[in-house]
């Protein structure tokens, strides 16, 4: 499925229906009085949050929306048939802002919310509204009013429990891949992933989401490489997990460019709890591994494990480490300690 993460589309509400000048005419009957009855609403323009949608790309090849008008009114006293509301569903992570681009209406943060983007036009009234003891066959009536219409911006910020991060070609779209069912392009070069892709794993009965986040370069926060584009998509996540090459030159260098990245995007990402993963460990020899990491761990106090995305059974070797409060997430109640045990089940699948 292709991705797209912003749009800018026309909305416009049904206008009201028209009420009735009707008057009674039936036979034997002179003066039968106005029977003019009242037009229905105009639909509205309602926006719902879908959580099986991850990319707005609907919104590409069709930008104008229009809901339904009202009936107009009709003699005898019937009242036109109201405009069916016209709803448009989003992924959750949406935010709606106005033509500026800057100003925000409303954040779709949770399954099944719905917005009222524009509002239907009121009906309007027949003359029997109008009838008085001073003014017994009145003409007098009203025509709907015009509904909303406005020009709005949706960008979508994946919302995720579990961010996984790094440079390009860390593994990051492999792992996602060995512990959901996600099937995400996966290839040995950089910029392998272009868009954000989500999975699920399934954790005692719990569904977690996971976010494979295109790979960060040196000035992404300035827009480099695929920039602010992505780094955007990092915001909503509940945590990070940090994937990096143990095959690097310089590990403390990729560790650090990307943490900087984050930072100069904003420092509100650095708050949030992170795994850090070497990965792809079968390329070397477990002593060269070792090292390595306890090497890394003399620089940086961070909860660190090594593990092999191509090789199920070294997920074995991790001991039990809390990963992610998930309890922080709106998806689930009770925290979680996800341990490399539970990926090792994960993976098993």
């Amino acid at each position: 499925m292709k991705f797209l993460d912003q749009v800018k589309i026309f909305i416009k509400a049904g206008d009201g229906g028209s009420g009735s000048p009707s008057f009674r005419r039936e036979k034997f009957i002179e003066f039968g009085g106005p029977d003019g009855g009242d037009g229905g609403k105009g639909g509205s323009v309602i926006l719902k949050s879908e959580r099986n949608l991850n990319t707005l790309i609907d919104f590409r090849y069709q930008q104008h929306f229009k809901a339904k008008r009202g009936g107009d009114g009709k003699g005898k006293n019937q009242t036109g048939r109201g405009g069916e509301n016209l709803y448009l569903k989003v992924p959750v992570g949406t935010q709606v802002f106005e033509e500026d681009n800057k100003t925000l209406i409303f954040d779709f943060k949770e399954e099944s919310e719905e917005f009222v983007v524009a509002l239907g036009g009121r009906r309007g009234f027949g003359n029997t509204r109008f009838k008085s003891s001073t003014n017994r066959a009145p003409k007098k009536f009203t025509k709907g009013t015009k509904g909303e219409e406005f020009l709005i911006w949706l960008q979508l910020k994946t919302i995720a429990d579990i961010g996984i991060i790094g440079l390009p070609n860390a593994g990051k779209s492999s792992l996602l891949a060995a512990i959901t069912s996600a099937t995400p392009k996966i290839a040995n070069y950089k910029f392998t992933t272009l868009n954000p892709n989500l999975g699920v794993a399934v954790y005692d009965d719990k569904e977690i989401t996971l976010a494979d986040i295109p790979g960060l370069i040196e000035g992404a926060h300035e827009g480099v490489g695929l920039g602010i584009k992505f780094l955007k998509h990092i915001e909503r996540c509940k945590s990070l997990l940090h994937m990096i090459d143990v095959t690097e030159e310089n590990l403390k260098k990729s560790y650090s460019q990307v943490r900087k990245e984050l930072k100069n995007y904003s420092k509100d990402l650095l708050k949030k709890d992170e795994l850090v993963v070497l990965n792809k460990i079968d390329l070397l020899e477990d002593k060269e591994v070792k090292k390595i990491k306890n090497d890394f761990l003399k620089k940086h106090k961070v909860n660190l494990i090594t593990l092999s995305t191509l090789d199920k059974k070294s997920i074995s070797k991790i001991k039990p480490l809390e990963f992610i409060d998930l309890e922080r997430s709106p998806l689930l109640k009770t925290k979680i300690t996800l341990t490399l045990n539970s990926l090792q089940k994960l993976l098993a699948h």
